[in-house]
């Protein structure tokens, strides 16, 4: 099991902020693979108001289950950092995040079969 802080912007939807954009090809798909496989997943955005809430909504419409929206629930019991403590931080600005860009979309995104590669998941998981 492992512990993943996911960005939204650029990460599972497209840049349209303060829009939610449409999903990045195969967000979803791996987001369930990790959810399934008893990862958990800590929504790390620097979204606010009713923009964070509409992030909210994404993983709940999409049924992927959230440990925390911007924290660790857990790491409550040692430390008092703001810093959400992860094992992988998944976001599209992070240097050597693989991007691409998808016909349409504003700008490159996540590229989640890079990810899942470079997780070890075979490309199966996608079809």
């Amino acid at each position: 099991m492992a512990i993943f802080a996911i960005d939204f912007d650029g990460t599972c939807v497209d840049h349209r902020y303060p829009e939610t954009g449409p999903d990045v090809p195969c967000a979803v798909d791996f987001l369930r693979v990790l959810a399934v496989n008893e990862n958990q997943l800590i929504l790390f955005t620097m979204r606010s108001g009713d923009e964070l809430e509409n992030a909210v909504e994404w993983f709940s419409e999409r049924e992927l289950p959230l440990m925390g929206i911007n924290q660790n629930p857990d790491q409550l019991e040692w430390t008092s950092s703001p810093k959400a403590y992860a094992h992988f931080y998944i976001d599209d600005a992070a240097v050597g995040c693989p991007l691409i860009q998808p016909p349409g979309f504003e700008r490159e995104c996540v590229d989640w079969r890079s990810i899942a590669e470079l997780l070890g998941y075979d490309d199966s998981i996608f079809e």
